[in-house]
């Protein structure tokens, strides 16, 4: 789908801020509400706009320590890899996952509250996902940066 001007202005506001009301979010975009409103639910029905979600702060909640944990599988037959798929989606420290090319299949992103807590959750939960082979782990020292806004 073509973005105009109109609706990349309504994606970089929402961005910004998803607690906008549709007479800001016209504002912002140079549109009356009710095209504006229009937009925003063809941006929904289109999938181009997900959700909207409140973001937290790890650190305040005690989730202040980040671990990139690279995950090298054994058999890449299809259903070992969607075995392994699925039941990361049930591991609420699993923040992110990506498959990957190279050495590694999945790097996944994963918050804790301590090194200790990283510890006992790879002991008794991520290597014994179905089909893992090998876990290695790195530990996060600093955020320099972190957004969400896509760069549209």
């Amino acid at each position: 789908m073509e973005l105009d001007k109109f609706d990349r202005k309504i994606l970089q506001a929402l961005q910004e801020n998803g607690d906008y009301s549709m007479a800001e979010l016209g504002e912002i975009a140079g549109l009356s509400h009710t095209p504006c409103w229009r937009r925003v639910k063809r941006l929904q029905a289109e999938g181009i706009i997900k959700g909207k979600v409140t973001l937290l702060d790890p650190d305040k909640l005690e989730l202040s320590v980040t671990v990139y944990t690279y995950i090298t599988i054994k058999s890449h037959a299809e259903e070992s890899l969607n075995a392994f798929e699925t039941a990361v989606q049930k591991v609420k420290e699993i923040v992110q996952c990506h498959s990957t090319s190279g050495d590694k299949d999945y790097i996944l992103r994963v918050l804790v509250n301590s090194v200790s807590d990283y510890e006992r959750l790879l002991k008794q939960t991520l290597i014994h996902l179905p089909n893992v082979a090998s876990a290695n782990s790195t530990f996060a020292l600093k955020q320099i940066k972190c957004t969400t806004q896509l760069p549209i």
